[in-house]
């Protein structure tokens, strides 16, 4: 598996969690409470983590291709949701394979 992941800094990383996670509910199967989510998507799994100072995302997929496309619905609707706070994307770090 690869796996990718993303920081952003917000006061606002609970709220985002939430949020996304409850959208994503509603097509695919999530798990979440206010600190910690997931989200499996057919192309990936997207772990998401809150704290007082913002939102880690780790994504994990079979190929390069999955990943892409994991980290691109994540981004895309956290972008449309944090349109406040003007969040234009995501810095990824590319973490290789997962054991």
């Amino acid at each position: 598996m690869l796996q990718a992941s993303a920081e952003w800094h917000t006061e606002h990383g609970h709220k985002y969690l939430v949020q996304l996670c409850k959208h994503f509910a509603h097509k695919i199967e999530t798990s979440y409470s206010e600190n910690h989510g997931e989200c499996r998507f057919s192309c990936g799994t997207a772990i998401l983590d809150s704290d007082d100072s913002g939102l880690k995302i780790l994504a994990t997929a079979a190929d390069e291709d999955q990943l892409a496309e994991t980290k691109s619905v994540i981004e895309r609707h956290l972008v449309r949701f944090a349109f406040r706070e003007n969040l234009e994307g995501l810095q990824w770090k590319t973490l290789g394979r997962a054991a």
